[in-house]
């Protein structure tokens, strides 16, 4: 996928939403509202992705929730494609952004959940 696409998975083997945990379901929406918030602030995409993939070979293999940036820029590359015809046209090219820019990424995006973390503290208390 291209940059700034993040991936959210339970800790524990699950295959389907249905499967999460009262406590894992209360977690997921702002933790998925949050990823969302973190994606959009550094890559300002016009439309940002959120989908769920379980698919093995054969079989579900295990819950991934995709958040991904998708720009003009993005759309342009892969000939307007938009949707599911453009994440499989990615994942079927097999691009892979730079690695440089991967961590630069990471960098900012593991400051910004903190930032988002350290505000939710202060509310609550």
């Amino acid at each position: 996928m291209n940059l700034g696409t993040l991936i959210v998975g339970p800790r524990d083997h699950v295959v389907a939403i249905a499967e999460l945990d009262d406590t894992a379901a209360a977690e997921l929406g702002p933790l998925l509202r949050d990823t969302a918030r973190v994606v959009e602030t550094l890559c300002r995409p016009e439309q940002t992705y959120v989908c769920m993939w379980s698919h093995g070979r054969d079989a579900r293999k295990h819950l991934h929730i995709a958040v991904q940036p998708v720009t003009a820029e993005v759309r342009a590359r892969y000939g307007g494609l938009r949707s599911e015809q453009l994440q499989a046209r990615m994942l079927a090219d097999g691009d892979k952004p730079d690695i440089t820019e991967v961590e630069q990424f990471c960098e900012q995006a593991r400051e910004l959940f903190r930032s988002i973390a350290d505000s939710s503290a202060e509310h609550r208390s």
